[in-house]
Parts: structure tokens; C-alpha cells; sequence
């Protein structure tokens, strides 16, 4: 029979004392800290306890939606000829995305500017319309 001294030294159970701590965030194989995140969520008083699982999925969420609006950024500086990403590469990445712009529909960002946008009734007539006389629906009165 072995003691119980013993029986700790081997088996399955608790750290080995030369284990290098893994974070969370590199066991799920993401780069958003799933710890920081868990912590937040417990100081905000959002519920009672948090799941071990609900940290993780969050910081994936964010961290999708995180590259995505970068990836899109990114092409819309790369199309203005920049190699920086500003607001305003956010501001056309986003708006010019429809499931992004539904997103963050009444989020401002600051230095974003507006789409660029002309209505239609703004714009110069047509050169093929030169029977009529310019201006004749004003005049009818």
C-alpha cells in the first residue's frame, strides 16, 4: 500500500511544481485576454457568477469583430494610398459595410467625416435633354 505522501507525487491530480502557466487566452487560441475580460465581467455585476466558458466566447466575439473592421480599414487605406489606418479609413470601412453600419448605426466617430454623396437631384441634367426649354417647370406659374 502506498501513502497518501506518496499518492500526491504521482497521479493526475493538481500542478506539477516546473508547469509554466498557460493564460487562457493562448489555450483557446485567441490574442483578446479572456482573464481581463472574466474580470470585467464579475466587477460589473452583470450576474451573480460567470461561467468559465462565457469570458472565452466574449473575447472571440470581439476579437472577430475587431479584425474584421480592421481588415475592412486597412483596404480603405490601402485604396486612398496610405499605409496608416485613421478614423476616417474606419468611418468608409464601416459605413460602406451593411451588417457593420447596422452595428454601430448611432456610434460617431470622431474625425470620420461622412460618405461621399451626391443626390440625385443635385446632379446636372442629361446633355440628351436639349428640346425642352431649361427651366420651363419653374416658370409655369
Amino acid at each position: 500500500m502506498s501513502s497518501p505522501a506518496a499518492a500526491s507525487t504521482k497521479g493526475g491530480r493538481g500542478k506539477p511544481k516546473s508547469s509554466k502557466s498557460v493564460s487562457r487566452s493562448s489555450k483557446a487560441g485567441l490574442q483578446f485576454p479572456v482573464g481581463r475580460i472574466a474580470r470585467f465581467l464579475k466587477a460589473g455585476k452583470y450576474a451573480e457568477r460567470v461561467g468559465a466558458g462565457a469570458p472565452v466566447y466574449l473575447s472571440a466575439v470581439l476579437e472577430y469583430l475587431a479584425a474584421e473592421v480592421l481588415e475592412l480599414a486597412g483596404n480603405a487605406a490601402r485604396d486612398n494610398k496610405k499605409n496608416r489606418i485613421v478614423p476616417r479609413h474606419i468611418q468608409l470601412a464601416v459605413r460602406n459595410d451593411e451588417e457593420l453600419s447596422k452595428l454601430l448605426g448611432h456610434v460617431t466617430i470622431a474625425n470620420g467625416g461622412v460618405l461621399p454623396n451626391i443626390h440625385q437631384n443635385l446632379l446636372p441634367k442629361k446633355a440628351g435633354g436639349r428640346d425642352k426649354e431649361i427651366g420651363s417647370a419653374s416658370q409655369e406659374f
